[in-house]
């Protein structure tokens, strides 16, 4: 039977955490003091936006002091529509924190704003909250500024790195976000973060036929598979491999723990609150955050419902799923930390200067989530110590 040791990625951030944080100018942490290159100055010189770079990024947040369930949806935190320019992306738990404020309403914020948020408003584990995020920040996120979109590419994280980084905030395919969602459509088809009601109506279909009309573990196991298996016979690009993996199947899990009201014990997430989350970025009114910290419990009951190893359909044909033997699974998550790693040194395969300085930080940053949250003892070093 698959082993699941420590609790694994996608707080949603990424993912449900499947991303993933916002304004229009948002305060970040950490000392940004200093030096600009020439894109960097020119950025400063337009009038409504002065970004800097960061020369420190600081530590992620650890856990809060108080840990239990408490009122979230609450006066400071109102839930208030997207304004023209906010960004929102295809994680629904970031969207409902930019939303409701918790990160900036525009969709853009630092690292260490996006972890205090899930920890605020969702009782996110610590490490499972650092891991996310630093996945995130680390393949789509601007290293230099420490700024995130949780969406589509912005100006407002500040100028792009030389290429081939992306720079292109949570909405970019294959690097954290993936196919098979809940309620987002596979890139392919050409909409990879807005709401689908298509998905939103299996996801109720699949709640009546096994859940007697809500979401729960058991509907997350049979509707895991079968967005798998719609993916493959729909899609000649989909891939579920290292992080993808686990994420996919972590997403199925991230609604039970995260969207159900923290002074529940049913594990049965209503069809009401759902659409709140996964439509609108919405907490339900007098709405709870989890009871105690909480992660991606209850993935390998997603799993083990229908198994589907890593891979990817081959030669760009539906219908032709190859394994990946190679890839993360769920008796190999550290390959899912190594599998970032990798795809790092491929959007950065010379930085120098302050990039370089910066991708070692966060990359230590990435560690301690994936050393918490995955038991990953390795810690590897793509750029050197220092």
């Amino acid at each position: 039977m698959m082993m699941l040791s420590k609790p694994i990625a996608l707080l949603f951030l990424l993912a449900t955490f499947g991303t993933t944080l916002t304004f229009a100018f948002p305060s970040f942490s950490g000392a940004t003091d200093g030096l600009e290159d020439l894109s960097a100055r020119w950025w400063r010189d337009q009038p409504e936006h002065k970004i800097k770079v960061v020369h420190n990024p600081p530590p992620p947040p650890g856990p809060p002091k108080f840990t239990g369930t408490k009122l979230v949806n609450d006066r400071q935190h109102p839930w208030k529509p997207v304004k023209a320019g906010d960004i929102r992306g295809p994680c629904p738990a970031l969207n409902a924190l930019a939303n409701h404020g918790y990160i900036s309403r525009d969709g853009v914020a630092s690292p260490s704003e996006i972890v205090n948020a899930v920890q605020e408003g969702f009782n996110a584990n610590n490490k499972f909250a650092i891991l996310l995020t630093y996945i995130g920040h680390l393949l789509d996120g601007n290293l230099e500024t420490d700024l995130l979109s949780i969406g589509r590419k912005t100006r407002r994280t500040g100028p792009s790195p030389p290429p081939p980084a992306l720079f292109g905030g949570l909405n970019v395919h294959n690097t954290f976000e993936g196919d098979a969602s809940l309620t987002r459509g596979d890139a392919f088809f050409g909409d990879n973060h807005n709401f689908n009601q298509t998905l939103f109506n299996k996801l109720i279909d699949f709640s009546n036929r096994y859940g007697n009309g809500s979401y729960d573990i058991n509907v997350a196991g049979e509707l895991r598979y079968s967005l798998i298996q719609d993916s493959i016979a729909t899609n000649p690009n989909f891939t579920m491999k290292n992080i993808g993996y686990i994420v996919a199947y972590s997403i199925s899990a991230l609604p039970i723990n995260f969207f159900i009201d923290g002074r529940r014990t049913d594990g049965k997430l209503s069809i009401p609150d759902a659409r709140s989350f996964f439509k609108f970025g919405k907490f339900p009114r007098d709405f709870y955050r989890a009871a105690q910290p909480a992660a991606n419990e209850g993935t390998d009951k997603v799993f083990l419902a229908h198994p589907v190893m890593p891979g990817a359909n081959a030669d760009g044909k539906v219908n032709n799923y190859v394994l990946d033997p190679t890839s993360a699974d769920f008796n190999n998550v550290c390959r899912a930390y190594e599998g970032v790693v990798n795809q790092v040194k491929e959007l950065y395969p010379n930085p120098t200067g302050l990039l370089r300085k910066n991708l070692i930080k966060n990359l230590g940053y990435l560690f301690i989530g994936a050393q918490g949250a995955l038991g990953c003892t390795t810690e590897l070093f793509p750029y050197g110590h220092s």
